[in-house]
């Protein structure tokens, strides 16, 4: 009957399943270290395998190897590699300059923070020395009764109309692309957490992928079984490590916890690492009167030409902004003026408040477009090396003469290299001396707030 029938099968099934189970215990049991070696290999392979994945994010800086042929827009060539963040830095930095542009950071607004009388006050004195030794003591005597005056009258012309005179745009494009590394530093630094989890996670999901790989090793011992279990490994490690640091955006109730993209539930804490970054590296107060009086130095004139009755001299005009340049140029001898710009124009809270109200969708595009571009490269890369290593292990481990021998040399390798990648791991933290930026650091009165991170993917729902 068709119940008999239906039962039997179930008994086979059952049998059969039970018969795998003995078969495996039975092979674990006759060679425990040859076995022991497969979920410490696919470990190791996991943990090395998304460490390389995030060095190649990030390194090298210029490209390295033949240029005999390099692809346009990308950071591979025929027979050679550069970092995918150095390799599209402009393209990045576009990303960054239309958040912070266009959703963080108004200069009208920055600058209408400045008390225009007290920066006037503090500016007169390297004008007229400008003035006295650009255009001769003559100028500088007829000039320094009125000069307080009208320094003060332009400053409050130019807080009205900074954004025609500076360009913000171009000059957070300058600052990235003039030096990859800087973009490099950025990236490093605000997604150190997340970074990390990426390499880390990488010996959990290959211990546990590892166990499958070695049952099936148990189940159907063939050359072909541990490469290609090798490098679904390596493959799948990368992919779901990547998929937990950005999903979900959103935080999701699953009864009494959340589930949330590891990036995005560091929102509050990224965002005070990234506007201190930024005020530290892109938009310091040196940077800004350089960028006012070297790059854009044409709008300023024209602009302060407007301010100025044509009696004054065009000469005048240059050396007012010659000493904008030279405060920009040597704010260790101009520290007054460089702490009062830092603390009024506030640039470093006003880029942290506004990142932290963001919704999490736009928010993951600060770190989301290093891992989007070449995503797929690094997840292969995993695969390719998983493979590689399921070959050598199924030629050493259990092939051969002294192959226990060589099973033990395997598995104490493994474990030594693995920890050897957690320790390379935490030691590519940037430390925050190093993340200072290479040039005076003006006075300020406070220190970005120490941060505690945690890998919270999941958490309590009363704390979402």
């Amino acid at each position: 009957s068709r119940f008999s029938t239906n039962a039997s099968m179930s008994s086979s099934k059952f049998v059969k399943e039970g018969s795998y189970w003995k078969r495996i215990i039975k092979n674990v049991r006759e060679k425990p270290i040859e076995y022991a070696t497969v979920p410490a290999v696919a470990a190791f392979v996991g943990i090395s395998t998304n460490y390389c994945g995030v060095q190649m994010l990030f390194y090298p800086i210029e490209y390295f190897g033949s240029s005999l042929k390099r692809f346009e827009n990308a950071p591979y060539g025929l027979f050679g590699w550069q970092g995918v963040v150095p390799a599209r830095t402009k393209k990045m930095a576009l990303r960054l300059v239309d958040i912070v542009t266009r959703d963080l950071l108004s200069l009208r607004e920055a600058f209408g923070n400045l008390d225009a009388g007290e920066f006037a006050d503090l500016m007169c004195q390297p004008v007229e020395d400008a003035i006295r030794e650009e255009c001769g003591n003559t100028w500088g005597v007829i000039l320094k009764p009125a000069l307080p005056f009208i320094l003060r009258r332009v400053v409050r012309k130019l807080q009205g109309e900074i954004e025609e005179v500076l360009d913000l745009p171009t000059m957070v494009l300058g600052a990235f692309c003039r030096d990859k590394e800087v973009l490099v530093e950025l990236f490093q630094k605000v997604g150190r957490v997340e970074l990390n989890f990426l390499v880390e996670s990488g010996f959990g999901f290959g211990f546990l992928l590892g166990l499958g790989q070695m049952a099936l090793w148990a189940i159907h011992p063939r050359a072909w079984t541990l490469p290609v279990a090798g490098s679904l490994v390596g493959y799948v490690t990368n992919w779901i490590a990547i998929k937990l640091l950005f999903e979900p955006a959103e935080p999701v109730a699953l009864g009494p916890l959340t589930i949330q993209g590891l990036f995005e539930s560091r929102q509050k804490e990224v965002s005070e690492e990234f506007a201190h970054f930024m005020e530290s590296r892109v938009l310091s107060s040196d940077m800004l009167l350089d960028a006012l009086s070297n790059q854009n130095e044409d709008e300023l004139f024209i602009f302060l030409r407007k301010q100025l009755p044509y009696p004054v001299p065009e000469a005048v005009i240059r050396a007012a902004i010659s000493a904008i340049r030279n405060v920009a140029a040597n704010p260790k001898e101009h520290e007054e003026i460089h702490a009062y710009v830092t603390k009024h124009l506030d640039i470093e809270e006003t880029l942290s408040s506004r990142l932290k109200l963001l919704t999490p969708a736009n928010f993951e595009n600060l770190l989301h477009p290093v891992f989007q571009e070449d995503e797929i490269i690094l997840i292969v890369v995993g695969g390719i090396l998983g493979a590689v290593a399921g070959l050598v292990q199924t030629s050493v481990a259990f092939t051969g003469p002294n192959s226990r021998a060589k099973a033990m040399t395997m598995l104490i390798s493994s474990l030594l290299g693995s920890a050897a990648f957690f320790m390379l791991s935490d030691d590519g933290n940037i430390p925050d001396e190093e993340c200072k930026k290479k040039h005076y650091d003006a006075v300020i009165d406070h220190k970005p707030a120490h941060i505690r991170r945690k890998i919270t993917i999941v958490r309590p729902t009363k704390d979402a």
